[in-house]
């Protein structure tokens, strides 16, 4: 993973991009590329497990080259939505183009507003949490800044976590009980913090409705919707079916990497900003994306993210496929 690799993050906002401008059946480029295109190149794509050396780690940790190619997700996130709001309300659009471009939308809110989101949230830098901050409000998911990182990384594989899947829990189940619990959850960690949050959301929504109109706010609200969907499918792969064990009742054993499905499938590696090296993550909360490790303690997911998100919306399939997994993975 060379570090030009990870310009293949901005391919994503580019597929947008590329939905707005040609428009028409073309508005579907971006889901398209996203769950056709790159699932099917990951499946012939070797894996990549190897990690950098600690010396290849220290020159890259704090390299700004990274920083600033999550950073400047900020504004291509801002003028994509401004973008959408000024196409969508045109009264001449078809449906069917209008959900061309409500997914493409919703892939950069779930990819860019919320995924990009999640690496600033983590950083220690007050301006990077406010970036954080700022992308989230574009997917109406503020609440994530304050779960996510108080809650679900304490809680993580355990009954306690709104954002783990059950063994045998579905796909669809888990977006209703994950997207109730984790609001709920984030108002009783900071009941304060969430009113602000929920406030500027409103605020964001009263802002697009004057500079675009009724029809703009309705597309960016089920954009969102999309985005929001997005997470929690993403949320649902990385945990299912692991669980912590309960050392004394009320309290868990330390999170360890085979407390989180890994992919070392270097496309979504490259795209989400190495979230898919998520048992890493859990284990070591602070480390920048470019320098996650891979672990073989950790349980391997069959492909990447995509891939297996589509694999997701089809239960039967899903549990026929990881329920096996999950059974390997506790197995002394």
């Amino acid at each position: 993973m060379k570090k030009s690799y990870y310009l293949l993050s901005l391919t994503i906002p580019l597929a947008i991009f590329i939905s707005f401008w040609l428009g028409g059946v073309l508005s579907y480029f971006a889901v398209v590329y996203a769950f056709v295109f790159l699932p099917l190149l990951e499946f012939f794509l070797p894996v990549l497990k190897e990690n950098k050396t600690l010396s290849e780690e220290e020159q890259i940790k704090d390299h700004i080259y990274f920083d600033v190619i999550l950073w400047i997700m900020v504004p291509v996130q801002y003028g994509l939505l401004f973008w959408f709001c000024h196409l969508y309300e045109n009264p001449d659009l078809g449906m069917m183009e209008r959900i061309g471009l409500i997914s493409a939308m919703g892939l950069g809110c779930g990819v860019l507003g919320i995924n990009a989101a999640h690496e600033l949230g983590h950083r220690s830098h007050p301006l990077e949490q406010v970036l954080a901050k700022l992308l989230l409000t574009t997917s109406l998911y503020w609440h994530f800044f304050i779960e996510h990182n108080k809650g679900h990384h304490k809680n993580v594989s355990t009954p306690l976590d709104p954002e783990t899947s059950r063994l045998n829990e579905n796909l669809y189940a888990f977006w209703l009980r994950s997207i109730k619990e984790s609001f709920f959850s984030a108002f009783k960690i900071d009941p304060k913090e969430m009113k602000k949050a929920v406030m500027l959301e409103i605020l964001f929504m009263i802002f697009l409705y004057f500079f675009f109109g009724e029809r703009a706010l309705v597309g960016f609200i089920l954009s969102a919707i999309v985005g929001i969907i997005l997470l929690e499918s993403v949320n649902y792969i990385e945990h299912y079916g692991l669980m912590r064990k309960e050392t004394t009742p009320g309290r868990y054993e330390k999170v360890l990497p085979h407390h989180s499905w890994n992919s070392d499938h270097p496309l979504s590696r490259a795209v989400l900003f190495e979230l898919s090296r998520h048992s890493d993550h859990h284990s070591n909360v602070g480390r920048k994306y470019q320098i996650l490790r891979h672990h073989d303690s950790s349980p391997e997911l069959p492909t990447g993210y995509p891939g297996m998100i589509l694999l997701a919306l089809i239960p039967p399939l899903w549990f026929r496929v990881m329920n096996k997994k999950v059974l390997e993975s506790r197995a002394p």
